[in-house]
């Protein structure tokens, strides 16, 4: 290679070009055109009117259908409508959402009203007291805005090494010193200790050692008799009122008890954690005290589970504590914003395998843990009784009274918790072998009853009692652990009974009834069609199907959306059925918001769940389902009217948080004594997120570090001799060579994203920001390009039909002369952007989620990609029966006398029949085609277009071919379901 061939291609500056987002109140900047367009487009989306495209005719009609839009799903924002504060303190009821669809009954007596610092009421309006302000430019301990972005990006962003940060800081300064400049920090040393010295957030931790203090043996004394073991805490009452002092949450917390019903049927409706019976309940018990109305009632929220951060040798399990409170709203909660605190890592005494199983052992075992509990929420005790006044993150002072809420936990920790024999329930007596009787719930004063009456022993056969441990709720008011047991999603449901059990249960099955060379016939048929699943946003795929060890939660969720489809045709009726019903179940009760309607259909579909199952003990597969975790499916109705939607309990939630607290941590640490490290590393983190909280507060933090520094310079310069190097135009031109607009929004880009913009019930279609160069320009190129020799005759009668909306008669009734003409240019898109409120799946704060729709010749540079929609057919009808299913070929758009248009060539699907099919629930499309066999397409607008639909094929008993691949199967099948276990949102409108 020449010498000078690293010059050959001139290589850019560094662009100070900082564009910022211009809508109101938003503070974004940009780097191109291109993103601050994109970020417009989802955040601050103009809403056009809907429109439905017309019926496809077919020589068989198909079903009509309906994107659910109603007259009064109008635009609303988040903090207005989903999201209604609290009323005044002389208000009880509350109308709110679109022409006041709902209302709230809140209760009357803890109802949060505000007081001043001594706990004094104050009067209706009055506002909060200012905080104590500092200078706009006070960035203590930082000296700058520099330093604590730069902080913030080396320490919680890239969480560079120590050693790496001193590389940088040298190469940083190297580039300074001809300015006789320096870099913000001197070296990691100075970087730790600014983080350290930041006065927020700084809830130290503390450390107790427990040892075994029961009889010893006079010889031979086991070794866990003389350890002494260590726990590590932070003060959960200084934790809880940071959470409540966070402004990032003073939209997103509810300060009293309330119950949501729809002001139409007075039908109730359960959300959020406070709109549940057992906050009600408690601020019954709790207001019969006098001194505490008024006062805030703040439920904490528990969490534990053993983590592993290394598969090597050594100590490499934790046991992370954490909290949460019941005021901070679901989605908060699950959006992983700080409303989960790790506030402890407790001990996990060990052993020899001799004395592994010594009952003294599990029994210190089992006390240690109970009893570390109880001394790590003492600080909390005072507060349960005795209101205390604590600031609120709206500014306002209130009197609040704590209380221990739900507990979050997987079966083995439940176990441990309700000090239960394993196989129990947690929450009810049934015994361990028909746990689906009807039973009592477990109680704290039925559970004394039985200790003091009978013996260790028959309490432990009889009622699955470990009578000689003292549970932690034992030492606290209102407190009672079986009660107290949350609805676990991840570890019941979706790893318990779907993935451990039924589809286990399959392959067993399998065995039994075809052999072992047969069954693994068909388990590999299974695992091809799981393969040739086409390609749809959020799904995983299985390009070996599931033959694979390492199982995690979304892999398991990952095969709940494809699973059913792949064993239809390999298994009896009701097995197939079976599934349905679990999965209807499990889609059931992960709403986002769940009403008296849907609480009869989750009952609905755990009978049939229980019926059909039985084909697995008539075949020999099981001999019982007396499963605990099967068996919690059974207290699901009970526990969303006590703790409300069962999605802001879920583990997944504390799993998720492990990667933070402790795994990161452990892997920043030297691995000597790691705890002590990552417990400075949480502190460190909690710090620098306090420490954001507060310049946020007070607009510090507005645009980016560069556009400040920028806008700062601007002061001191003039802009005419700056040019347009430090401008910060809002629709300046990018400087020469930054090709801002060369990236379409199809590349880099997954197919959906979190959206954080605000809340709009109907769904929005947009096409890409930039058309692809060298695709067709005109229609005549479109139609070569795509092979459709009348698609000139299908853009008349689109046409037509925009020009004349009001025209009743079918388009094929209408003579051609009518249509009107046109030659002109098109441009072609790879890609439309579909962004729809659907709270139950991975959304913004406000419920919203953007996705991409593809339809493209080459997905990224192999094969094709066409994407199949919901078209909007018969907006009046619901689910179904008012949607169209069609396959995108390409998105173009046009202008035609002033007007632009953006369309889809599509080619529609016939539904089959008028119902869902009865074995798997989703219902059946096949490719459509014309009276002369032709394949029925059209040209519709996008504004028709719902949102993206999946369709997985019905393969019946026919085997895969080994050489189809997953991006032909949407040519290779004569019928394909409709995949309502897709995501959330599609099993809600797919009905």
């Amino acid at each position: 290679m020449p010498a000078n061939a690293t010059n050959s291609r001139p290589r850019p500056d560094h662009s100070t070009l900082q564009l910022p987002c211009g809508h109101l109140s938003c503070q974004r900047y940009f780097k191109t055109a291109a993103g601050r367009t994109k970020h417009r487009l989802s955040a601050h989306p103009i809403i056009p009117q809907p429109v439905s495209a017309p019926c496809p005719p077919s020589p068989e009609l198909l079903d009509p259908g309906n994107d659910r839009q109603r007259e009064d799903d109008v635009p609303f924002n988040a903090n207005e409508v989903p999201r209604p504060l609290s009323p005044p303190a002389d208000v009880n009821a509350e109308f709110y959402g679109p022409k006041n669809q709902f209302y709230r009954n809140y209760h009357k007596g803890l109802d949060g009203r505000p007081c001043d610092e001594n706990g004094v009421f104050l009067s209706l309006g009055t506002l909060p007291p200012p905080l104590v302000e500092r200078p706009a430019d006070d960035w203590t301990p930082f000296r700058n805005r520099i330093e604590f972005e730069a902080a913030e990006f080396l320490f919680c962003k890239d969480q560079m090494s120590a050693s790496h940060i001193d590389t940088l800081l040298d190469l940083w300064a190297a580039t300074l010193a001809k300015h006789n400049d320096h870099p913000p920090f001197a070296n990691h040393r100075d970087l730790y200790q600014t983080i350290d010295s930041i006065p927020l957030g700084d809830v130290p931790w503390q450390n107790f050692a427990v040892k075994f203090c029961g009889d010893k043996p006079d010889v031979d004394i086991p070794p866990w008799m003389n350890c002494s073991y260590d726990v590590w805490f932070r003060d959960p009452r200084e934790v809880v009122r940071n959470m409540l002092a966070n402004p990032m949450y003073a939209d997103e917390m509810d300060y009293q008890p309330y119950r949501e019903y729809a002001s139409a049927t007075d039908e109730r409706q359960w959300k959020d954690f406070m709109s549940a019976d057992w906050a009600w309940d408690q601020a019954d018990e709790i207001s019969k005290d006098p001194d505490t109305v008024g006062a805030t009632f703040v439920p904490v929220i528990l969490g534990s589970d053993k983590t592993t951060v290394s598969v090597g040798t050594g100590n490499n399990e934790y046991y992370p504590l954490y909290l949460s409170i019941g005021n901070v709203r679901n989605n908060v909660r699950r959006a992983h914003r700080d409303a989960i605190a790790v506030i402890g890592f407790l001990a996990m005494p060990k052993t020899a395998r001799v004395h592994a199983e010594d009952p003294k052992f599990r029994k210190f075992r089992r006390q240690l843990f109970h009893s570390s509990l109880s001394k790590i929420l003492q600080p909390l005790k005072p507060g349960m009784t005795k209101p205390e006044v604590a600031r609120f993150g709206d500014g306002h002072f209130r009197r609040v009274v704590y209380g221990l809420g739900p507990y979050i936990a997987d079966y083995e920790e439940q176990v441990l918790l309700g000090c239960i024999v394993k196989r129990w329930c947690a929450r009810c007596l049934a015994s361990r072998l028909n746990l689906d009787d009807d039973a009592l719930d477990r109680c704290r004063e039925y559970v004394d009853a039985l200790v003091e009456e009978g013996t260790l022993l028959e309490i432990w056969d009889d009622y699955g009692i470990v009578g000689d441990i003292v549970p932690f709720t034992n030492d606290f008011p209102r407190a009672d652990i079986n009660r107290l047991i949350a609805p676990d999603l991840l570890h019941q449901l979706i790893k318990g009974a779907f993935k451990d059990h039924l589809v286990d249960w399959v392959e067993k099955y399998l065995l039994l009834t075809h052999g072992k060379r047969e069954a693994q016939r068909i388990m590999d048929d299974i695992d091809r069609r799981i393969a040739a699943v086409a390609s749809f946003t959020g799904l995983r795929r299985f390009p070996e199907g599931r033959g694979f060890k390492q199982w995690t939660g979304d892999d398991s969720k990952a095969l709940m959306k494809v699973y059913l489809p792949a064993i239809e045709g390999h298994l009896p009726q009701d097995i197939v059925r079976a599934f349905r019903a679990l999965l209807e179940f499990c889609y059931l009760v992960r709403r986002n918001i769940i009403t008296e309607k849907t609480l009869t259909e989750i009952q609905d579909a755990l009978a049939r769940f229980h019926h059909y199952r039985e084909a697995f003990r008539d075949a020999g597969v099981v001999p019982t389902f007396s499963l605990p975790r099967q068996h919690s499916l059974k207290h699901y109705i009970q526990l969303i009217r006590l703790f409300g939607a069962p999605n802001g309990l879920c583990s997944s939630i504390t799993e998720s948080k492990h990667i933070k607290a402790v795994k990161e941590p452990w892997r920043r640490s030297s691995r000597f004594n790691a705890l002590g490290q990552m417990l400075r590393t949480n502190q460190r983190l909690d710090k620098l997120a306090a420490l954001r909280v507060d310049f946020t507060r007070r607009n510090m933090l507005s645009g980016t570090c560069l556009s400040a520094v920028v806008m700062a310079l601007r002061q001191f310069q003039d802009l005419d001799a700056a040019g347009g190097v430090h401008a910060c135009a809002t629709d300046s031109a990018p400087p020469n060579g930054s090709n801002a607009n060369a990236l379409d929004v199809d590349e880099g880009h997954d197919d959906s994203e979190v959206d954080d913009g605000s809340t709009v019930l109907q769904a929005d279609v947009q096409l890409a920001l930039t058309p692809q160069r060298q695709r067709a320009k005109t229609i005549a190129a479109l139609a070569a390009e795509l092979n459709i020799t009348h698609l000139h005759n299908l853009l008349r009668q689109f046409l037509f039909e925009q020009k004349h909306p009001n025209d009743t008669r079918d388009v094929s009734e209408v003579s051609e002369f009518h249509f009107p003409h046109y030659d002109g240019g098109i441009s072609v898109f790879n890609s439309a952007s579909s962004r729809f409120y659907s709270p139950s799946d991975l959304s913004g704060i406000g419920g919203m989620r953007t996705e991409y729709i593809r339809a493209c010749r080459q997905w990224r540079n192999g094969h094709a990609r066409n994407d199949c929609v919901f078209v909007s057919t018969k907006p009046e009808l619901e689910g179904m029966q008012g949607f169209d299913i069609a396959r995108v070929l390409c998105f173009f758009s046009f202008t035609f006398q002033g007007t632009t248009y953006p369309c889809a060539v599509i080619r529609w699907f016939d539904t089959v029949g008028d119902s869902p099919d009865e074995d798997t629930g989703m219902w059946i499309v096949r490719p459509a085609y014309r009276a002369n066999h032709s394949p029925h397409m059209s040209i519709i607008h996008i504004d028709s277009i719902y949102r993206a639909a999946h369709l997985i094929p019905v393969y019946g008993a026919q085997f895969v071919s080994h050489d189809l691949k997953y991006y032909q199967s949407y040519d290779s099948f004569r019928a394909y379901y409709v995949n309502k276990y897709a995501d959330h949102h599609a099993f809600e409108i797919a009905f």
